[in-house]
């Protein structure tokens, strides 16, 4: 049987204030990734740009019909015929006060193969200091993602999905092969959760987990981690892209090893349902 091998790359790009920089920095990272041998291009939560407004997300935004920076990404797909996960880009929502924190997977047509809305929105008090309160501004989906390719089954989710990991056992249960998890995630948290939470989710699932991450300053405040993550399915790291600014990383992968992984330990199989007993029961006898 024919391994599925695959190519991908993480560009671990900086948060940007604007489309044009965003996207100009996107596109230069990815050509550097296509001539490495990359076939599938990943790019970071908020790679349209972002800025935040105190304790507010403030990325620029655009209807997504007329984004910029979406536009840009699918004609360089098709161009290069390479497949794209644009980790997300803020898209003007269906009312004035609020965006949606939005990613997308193309195809090497350049064509939309599917749109994820980030479930969890990252409200968190970190310190007196360091507050975040994305949904002041930004609309929370309500429905998860899968993306049948030509390769395999993907996974869509963003940042703070992470920490919720009932959201990637059900894409795993239905069939989701490679997890994506592209992601602005603060240095802080990363600094305490972001190597830990990663390989957690590849290893309970038997599933490729691809990360990739922003760095640096956000203006307004804030600071994105880095340590762009590409996880094989036993929670080995194969590729991390640090502290280096403006970079990629890649790693040839092979999809097989979902198969492998998942036999070796079933636990998708083993899953049971069960009551919970607060105690008021024995209170109640």
């Amino acid at each position: 049987m024919k391994k599925r091998i695959l190519n991908i790359a993480c560009l671990q790009t900086r948060p940007r204030p604007d489309f044009q920089s965003a996207l100009d920095e996107a596109l230069g990272l990815a050509e550097q990734a296509i001539r490495a041998g990359s076939e599938f291009i990943c790019l970071p939560e908020y790679c349209g740009g972002l800025k935040t407004e105190g304790s507010s997300f403030a990325p620029p935004s655009a209807h997504e019909d007329a984004h910029p920076v979406l536009k840009g990404l699918r004609d360089f797909a098709s161009t290069r015929k390479v497949f794209i996960l644009v980790g997300s880009i803020a898209v003007d929502g269906p009312s004035q006060e609020k965006i949606r924190n939005r990613g997308f997977i193309i195809d090497d047509q350049g064509l939309i193969l599917s749109r994820y809305d980030k479930i969890h929105l990252f409200d968190i008090k970190l310190s007196e200091d360091k507050i975040y309160q994305e949904s002041a501004t930004v609309h929370g989906g309500n429905q998860a993602s899968i993306c049948h390719m030509p390769f395999g089954i993907v996974g869509h989710t963003i940042c703070y999905d992470l920490r919720f990991p009932q959201l990637y056992r059900e894409l795993a249960q239905f069939g989701a092969e490679i997890l994506f998890v592209p992601a602005a995630f603060t240095k802080k948290t990363g600094e305490a959760h972001w190597h830990v939470l990663n390989r957690a989710r590849a290893i309970e699932n038997g599933a490729f987990v691809v990360a990739p991450c922003a760095i640096g300053k956000v203006d307004g405040g804030g600071e994105s981690y880095g340590h762009s993550l590409i996880i094989n399915p036993w929670g080995e790291i194969l590729a991390d892209g640090g502290k280096e600014e403006s970079c990629f990383i890649h790693a040839a992968i092979d999809l097989d090893e979902v198969q492998i992984a998942r036999s070796r330990i079933p636990s998708l199989m083993h899953d049971q349902s069960f009551n919970l007993n607060t105690g008021k029961e024995q209170e109640a006898a």
